[in-house]
């Protein structure tokens, strides 16, 4: 009977690996027929291409994704060294996102210089490929976390909790510190000198002195340090279970609206007026490179400057140059969007270091 963590290991293999495959036969066979059609119905040049994608597939499975794998399971030095970016994440877009863009280009200017009309590679094909990105990014996140049970995650950002209890630490009373530095200098422990019925040394305790009675009512007491969060952990309440959230549940959400502008991206191409059109080209090429953002870890500082330089900047002239000439075939609110997080990045990256921006009377 196998371990769960092997059960695990399989699922999450055979997931990835499908997610490699499917889109490239379900691309490749709508490109085939299509191929047909413009033919006007040629077999040959229909099973050629299927035969091409079949052979693909095998050559980059047996010779790149397999090999590439065993490295990673059995945790090679070059390989086990890599934390900055994801070499799984990598291969896939190149094996697998590259191609299925690049035969959507192709099927476009194949039907241009026929004259012809006929496949816009719309909603299966291309959600199928956006989908299946999605799905590789998610797995390659939850990949530390155990499906069962409480989460466990390693990544800090996949459980944020409130204030909890992380030292606890004895704290002596003012007057117990005095005897213990007397113990230690000799003053009032041994054999105290007896003068008129009195104790004497150096210090005296006079029953009922402020001193005494402001020294003695503090009781001992613990110092607790807390964790910086405004949100309490838990919630036993009765809707408790309405506060519970799981990091592994919150992986799914973020992953989808990490790659929501791409998506929009993608789904402006597959417009007809720009489909059959030469603008198909710089969108599918902006849409590829704000793909490569999946390489780099979620955590990394990188990340933010990938965003601005391979998304936002460029998402935000193309999307104004397409509405400029096609009409608004993408939401405003996109554009909007774009222009905010890259102002936003550079004034808080770049321009608060300045020295007008570092003056205490501004706001």
């Amino acid at each position: 009977m196998p371990s769960g963590k092997t059960v695990k290991l399989i699922l999450y293999e055979v997931l990835q690996f499908a997610a490699l495959t499917v889109p490239i036969f379900v691309v490749m066979e709508r490109f085939a027929s299509l191929i047909r059609d413009v033919k006007g119905g040629d077999l040959t040049a229909y099973w050629l291409v299927v035969a091409t994608s079949i052979a693909y597939v095998t050559s980059v499975t047996l010779l790149v994704w397999v090999p590439l794998k065993y490295l990673i399971l059995k945790r090679r030095t070059f390989v086990s060294e890599i934390t900055q970016w994801r070499p799984t994440a990598l291969a896939y877009i190149i094996l697998c996102t590259f191609p299925c863009f690049a035969i959507l280009i192709a099927s476009s200017k194949v039907q241009v210089d026929r004259g012809h009309k006929l496949d816009q590679f719309t909603e299966l094909p291309v959600s199928l490929v956006l989908f299946s990105l999605i799905c590789v990014d998610i797995i390659e996140r939850i990949r530390p976390c155990k499906l069962i049970g409480q989460s466990d995650s390693l990544d800090p950002d996949l459980d944020m909790p409130g204030p909890v209890l992380t030292h606890l630490e004895h704290v002596t009373t003012v007057t117990g510190q005095l005897h213990t530095d007397e113990g230690q200098n000799g003053l009032t422990q041994g054999h105290p000198e007896a003068r008129n019925g009195s104790t004497s040394g150096r210090w005296q305790d006079i029953p009922g002195s402020p001193s005494r009675s402001a020294l003695s009512s503090r009781a001992p007491s613990r110092s607790y340090l807390y964790s910086s969060s405004s949100r309490p952990r838990s919630y036993s309440g009765p809707l408790g279970s309405l506060w519970r959230k799981d990091g592994r549940s919150e992986v799914f959400v973020d992953s989808f609206m990490f790659w929501l502008d791409t998506v929009e991206m993608v789904r402006v191409a597959g417009e007809p007026a720009v489909f059959f059109s030469a603008w198909v080209f710089p969108v599918y090429i902006l849409a590829f490179m704000s793909i490569l953002r999946m390489v780099i870890t979620p955590n990394n500082p990188l990340l933010s400057l990938a965003g601005f330089a391979l998304q936002d900047l460029p998402f935000f002239v193309i999307r104004v140059a397409l509405i400029v000439v096609f009409g608004y075939v993408t939401p405003v609110l996109y554009p909007l969007k774009n222009v905010l997080v890259s102002l936003t990045f550079i004034y808080f990256t770049f321009l608060t270091k300045l020295r007008i921006f570092k003056r205490q009377s501004m706001f």
